[in-house]
């Protein structure tokens, strides 16, 4: 058994203190999207700090814990607080809490995130499934030690976010008169906001929007075996077509504006799909 396995179950033994759930969804709440977890029914906590060993959050817009709960029918695990390859850890580390929903039995992961508009046409405020990815800028979590437990060294990337429930999402939202976007997601390092430069060479490659997470995320999630769907929520046009400076308050500010409208369409698609 691997290293990195057995530290897995240790945290999977502990979370197991607190909660039997065997969750049909997991879902990572991007900066400012904290409010999602107030739509669970009897929820169940626990803060990555009162797991032995665990990686805690440094970002204060992250809470760092899992919180299970019920949504309808639905047992949902939310993972409020993601962790960041700027705040210094390995990619192994940064997709630790995706790994650990998975081995807790969860079979599809939402994933959410705040990011910049590359895509001239797209303003603050807009929703957009990612469809695709571009993880070139940071390192795989899949180097290193293989964790064969999860899955096969070499995995296939060409579909990693899933069509089927992608589109149902799309129409979940349609049905609330919400528009959404679909386009590609790439991810940067961090934590210093990309250059105008960065961004018109990344419109070249064809991303759609930018930031500081998922794509890693993403790409262990497939790895070992979850359906994925990707939201983007754009706080803000990027460094060649922005007005002003970058900070991450308004970031975390303008996507709490969007909160209500994200957790209205995950409620209404989470009550009435199968997982």
């Amino acid at each position: 058994m691997s290293q990195e396995y057995k530290k897995l179950e240790s945290y999977v033994e502990s979370i197991r203190e607190k909660t039997d759930m065997i969750p049909d969804v997991a879902v990572i709440l991007g900066s400012g999207l904290d409010s999602f977890v107030n739509s669970l029914e009897n929820p169940v906590e626990r803060g990555y700090r009162k797991i032995p060993g665990h990686p805690i959050c440094t970002n204060a817009a992250h809470r760092g814990r899992y919180v299970f709960g019920t949504i309808g029918d639905k047992k949902i695990a939310v993972l409020q607080g993601r962790l960041h390859y700027y705040e210094g850890y390995s990619m192994q580390d940064v997709v630790v809490p995706v790994r650990v929903a998975r081995m807790l039995g969860a079979k599809t992961l939402i994933i959410t995130n705040a990011a910049g508009a590359i895509n001239v046409n797209y303003d603050s405020g807009t929703i957009m499934a990612i469809k695709d990815q571009i993880s070139s800028f940071v390192p795989s979590p899949l180097a290193g030690e293989d964790v064969t437990e999860l899955g096969t060294r070499f995995p296939d990337m060409t579909y990693i976010y899933d069509k089927e429930l992608t589109d149902k999402l799309i129409k979940t939202a349609g049905t609330l008169e919400y528009n959404i976007e679909s386009g590609i997601y790439i991810q940067a390092s961090g934590p210093n906001y990309e250059s105008p430069a960065e961004i018109r060479a990344f419109r070249t490659m064809g991303a759609d929007a930018v930031g500081m997470s998922t794509t890693a995320e993403a790409i262990a999630a497939k790895h070992c075996g979850f359906k994925i769907i990707g939201l983007s929520c754009i706080a803000n046009k990027a460094a060649d077509n922005n007005i002003g400076p970058l900070n991450d308050e308004d970031v975390v500010s303008t996507v709490a504006s969007m909160s209500d409208k994200v957790n209205n369409i995950l409620v209404k698609f989470l009550k009435e799909n199968e997982f």
